[in-house]
């Protein structure tokens, strides 16, 4: 075949459509957060005096932790699908809900009696708390694996380590609404060993199916 022969049938060849790793991703967190939102309603609900609740500060820092987790998660997630992009400083993002708790728990230990700290801290439902948060991140998780599927992560263990945060913090704030434990001890505890456990199982599931 003649040069110019190839280089025609090169261009002929159509070209494949550039992979809208955004989009998918939207579609992803809709998808993950209806499969949430469904054991929610079936298993956990809003506790009953969430209406006195909403004029707390206490109970509104940990939909502010949630977010504070899952935002900057999810904005990383986004720039690592591609293999030459680089985390830069909004990685540094990742330390702000440590951050708002550590605010916390230092008002908490100020304006709270030391005899008050440990029962604050071991609250009434640790074990529901870091049960119900990765059951529900579950489909978050799993859809935001199969959107990064997708991409090309240069580093698929941290990438998927991400999604589990990004789920983590997505399923915490919806248990907010439920857990009746509202003391930033309480929080700055639990929550967070239920988050690792997301970015445990985020991280496996990335080197097992994002590698490439």
């Amino acid at each position: 075949m003649k040069t110019s022969e190839l280089i025609a049938a090169l261009a002929a060849d159509p070209i494949p459509e550039p992979v809208r790793i955004g989009r998918r991703i939207v579609a992803a967190l809709a998808l993950g957060l209806a499969g949430a939102f469904a054991l929610y309603a079936l298993a956990v609900g809003p506790r009953p005096d969430l209406s006195a609740a909403l004029g707390t500060v206490r109970f509104n820092l940990k939909f502010l932790d949630a977010l504070a987790l899952a935002l900057p998660s999810l904005m990383l997630l986004a720039r690592l699908a591609r293999p030459e992009a680089r985390p830069g400083a909004l990685a540094l993002w990742l330390f702000a809900p440590l951050a708002l708790l550590a605010a916390g728990v230092a008002v908490e230990l100020i304006v709270v009696p030391a005899g008050e700290w440990l029962p604050r801290l071991v609250g009434h439902n640790m074990r529901y708390c870091t049960t119900m948060i990765p059951m529900m991140a579950a489909p978050i998780l799993m859809a935001l694996i199969w959107a990064m599927r997708a991409g090309a992560p240069q580093h698929p263990g941290w990438t998927g380590a991400l999604a589990g945060a990004a789920s983590a913090g997505l399923a915490s704030f919806l248990y907010a609404s439920h857990c009746p434990d509202d003391s930033p001890l309480f929080v700055a505890t639990w929550y967070p060993l239920a988050w690792l456990v997301c970015a445990a199982a985020g991280a496996w599931a990335g080197r097992r199916f994002l590698a490439w």
